[in-house]
């Protein structure tokens, strides 16, 4: 993205700004988290094929995989994602690193790719199925409320905690799981996207004016990633952490 596309970021709705950037880091290769190769290689390191077949096909609640457990594989994955992006954002405020292939938006990109990533390995790791099971636009909607909630979007939280209700009660019945789409909560879920771009907005220009002052600003983009990364997605962990507690005391009861 050059300073052009910058400036035609700036005069979008709120709500395409999300999208846009979305569907920039959507381009990157290894972005999608394919589910059983992701907990195939998390889970293998401590137990037998068979043991992680079962938590592949009936998630680690039922598998009676303990939350500590759970827990520090997430913590894991975070601390990874944190590292990758802290030494992306550092090194995209360096003249000759990310900056020669696209100034400022080298920064919310790479951000961005690992936020997407780690939400989606932290819902698999708490136990959501395909996330792409209802196609592409199912996808986003479901990624937005994930960035929402990491980016503490007011109400973001409560849409989470809607869909984990919605899924709990489609599996209950051994029932196709609906469309997030076609659902009454998708107009949350655009509110959702809507906030993420005014959010976005302000960091995206600060760093521009950080990103001038070389090597200063390469510290203070890795310094703001460092800070904000463990944040945001300690926010997702938490949020999908409740839902968890919830599906181990139903496999409890069962």
């Amino acid at each position: 993205m050059n300073n052009l596309e910058t400036e035609e970021l700036r005069k979008m709705p709120e709500e395409n700004r999300w999208y846009y950037i979305f569907g920039k880091v959507m381009n990157f290769p290894g972005v999608k988290v394919n589910r059983e190769e992701f907990l195939r290689k998390e889970f293998s390191k401590y137990f037998s094929e068979d043991k992680v077949m079962e938590i592949i096909e009936n998630g680690a609640a039922k598998t009676g995989i303990p939350l500590k457990f759970v827990d520090e594989i997430a913590k894991k994955v975070i601390k990874r994602h944190k590292i990758w992006a802290v030494t992306a954002s550092a090194a995209s405020g360096i003249p000759g690193g990310l900056a020669m292939f696209a100034t400022i938006p080298a920064d919310i990109l790479q951000y961005y790719f690992h936020a997407i990533k780690v939400a989606q390995e932290l819902a698999y790791i708490y136990e959501y199925q395909n996330l792409e099971q209802n196609g592409d636009e199912d996808f986003v909607a479901y990624l937005t409320v994930f960035i929402g909630v990491m980016s503490g979007v007011n109400g973001a939280t409560t849409v989470l905690k809607q869909i984990s209700n919605m899924l709990a009660d489609t599996v209950g019945r051994r029932l196709p799981r609906m469309a997030l789409t076609k659902t009454a909560i998708y107009p949350l879920v655009k509110q959702i996207a809507k906030w993420l771009g005014i959010k976005m907005t302000k960091p995206i220009f600060a760093r521009i004016v950080a990103k001038a002052i070389p090597i200063i600003g390469s510290l203070i983009s890795g310094s703001f990633t460092f800070g904000m990364f463990s944040i945001e997605a300690n926010r997702l962990k938490k949020s999908l952490r409740e839902d968890f507690i919830l599906k181990q005391k139903v496999s409890n009861v069962e």
